[in-house]
């Protein structure tokens, strides 16, 4: 036998009682005293498995049949779901969603930073389906596969899945996207068009395609039909995020109202804003009321966008200081804060990875903060929140180790009790984890 062969032969496959679920959603069992990690699985069933991946310590591996279900095993609503790389847990019933995330947020802070809330908060909840107002979209033209493809990579691979429609997306973009293909299929430029950046605003759903090589005039004239057709409103970036632009003069100034707030935040499609609006609103809410904020209250929010949170807190502080490192957001911050009338709201361009020791907001004393940093967290600025001598932080967090982290420090070295703590499910369906997590300074 040839070695092509011998790396050709089938896995040996293998029956795992699956005990617990990894941070990545994979159902993780212990087979001759080696982890085995199946895709797909729920805690409480057997499985047979074919490994797709052999370690010394670990195997990774697909589901073959499974043996027995748990009662927590729903039928996933998606039929991509197991191709498609977008969701991790569609098999899994919403409250054992719900469990799993609570408890890697509760894990994390226990194991990295020592640390355990007095109050587990209740998870924050809305729509499971048509929710995701931000997305990018590969695209790939693929004549072995029909033409164009446009969706999310497939699981595991870097291939684009082929995908009718998404039930996360927007409803007004999930079910297009045969359409899409369709659109980019009949494009001049359809091999030189890698990815789609989607962006739902209430008023209206922004596309932008990237584009490598400009569209000729009936390109151009094409993505004019399509965006009238389906009420979208189509922008071209040719560059990089300065050169998207709109296709027609007309195209409407995004933006989205917080009711509870009386607030209008515009924003423009390359923007960071939260993916889910219904949890965003509901995570506002609880933030400013787990910070306890009153009318005499001076109020810091670092990594602060703009002004998601800083225009709520408007209406209930006295004066708020925000801090973001992109220019371009705090200009839309400084707008909206205008805007909505918040003239008590003072905001700065700061790289709060490396914070400048001289700048005025870092030496005034505050009464609350709140933070909401990306993935890598705050360990840079805890030194500098903790000099402010705020009495209540509110801490939100897209990944519960640098939440733990952090939480660690803040409690260890400066003094503050972990009061709460809970998840947000701003992802419904994936393994992502949001949290939000109470801070108060002890005596």
């Amino acid at each position: 036998m040839s070695r092509r062969q011998r790396r050709r032969k089938p896995a040996e496959r293998g029956v795992v009682d699956i005990a617990d679920l990894a941070s990545n959603a994979r159902g993780v069992g212990h087979v001759d005293g080696k982890a085995v990690f199946v895709a797909d699985t729920l805690p409480g069933e057997r499985a047979l498995y074919r490994p797709t991946k052999r370690k010394k310590s670990y195997e990774e591996a697909s589901l073959e049949t499974l043996f027995s279900a748990s009662d927590k095993r729903v039928t996933p609503r998606c039929a991509h779901f197991g191709v498609c790389g977008g969701c991790a847990l569609q098999h899994a019933g919403e409250h054992a969603q719900l469990e799993f995330k609570q408890q890697q947020l509760l894990d994390a802070l226990e194991r990295v930073g020592k640390v355990t809330p007095d109050t587990v908060l209740a998870p924050l909840v809305d729509a499971r389906w048509g929710y995701r107002r931000r997305a990018r979209l590969g695209v790939k033209y693929v004549p072995k596969k029909g033409g164009t493809l446009v969706g999310f990579r497939e699981r595991g691979a870097p291939f684009i899945a082929l995908l009718d429609r998404c039930e996360v997306l927007v409803e007004s973009v999930g079910t297009r996207l045969a359409d899409l293909a369709e659109l980019i299929d009949g494009l001049s430029i359809r091999e030189r068009l890698p990815q789609i950046e989607v962006a739902a605003a209430d008023n209206a759903v922004a596309l932008v395609f990237r584009v490598l090589d400009e569209p000729t005039a009936a390109d151009r004239e094409r993505l004019h039909a399509f965006g009238a057709r389906f009420d979208f409103s189509i922008y071209l970036q040719p560059g990089n995020e300065d050169t998207i632009a709109p296709l027609d003069d007309d195209a409407p100034a995004l933006y989205y109202d917080l009711p509870a707030w009386n607030a209008r935040l515009y924003f423009k499609p390359n923007d960071f804003v939260q993916i889910h609006a219904g949890i965003n609103a509901r995570m506002i809410d609880q933030a400013i009321e787990l910070l306890d904020v009153q009318g005499h209250h001076r109020v810091l929010e670092l990594f602060s966008g703009l002004g998601n949170f800083s225009v709520p807190l408007a209406r209930k502080a006295q004066r708020v200081v925000t801090v973001e490192g992109e220019n371009g957001l705090v200009e839309r911050a400084r707008d909206n804060a205008r805007r909505n009338g918040a003239d008590n709201i003072e905001a700065h361009v700061a790289n709060l990875f490396e914070p400048p020791a001289d700048a005025p907001w870092m030496h005034e004393k505050v009464d609350r903060v709140l933070i909401d940093p990306p993935r890598s967290g705050a360990a840079e600025m805890l030194g500098a929140i903790a000099a402010t001598g705020a009495e209540r932080i509110v801490y939100c967090s897209c990944h519960p180790a640098t939440l733990a982290r952090d939480a660690g420090e803040l409690v260890g070295q400066y003094g503050y009790r972990l009061t709460h703590a809970g998840v947000m499910d701003m992802f419904p369906h994936t393994a992502h984890v949001e949290s939000m997590a109470v801070f108060v300074k002890e005596g």
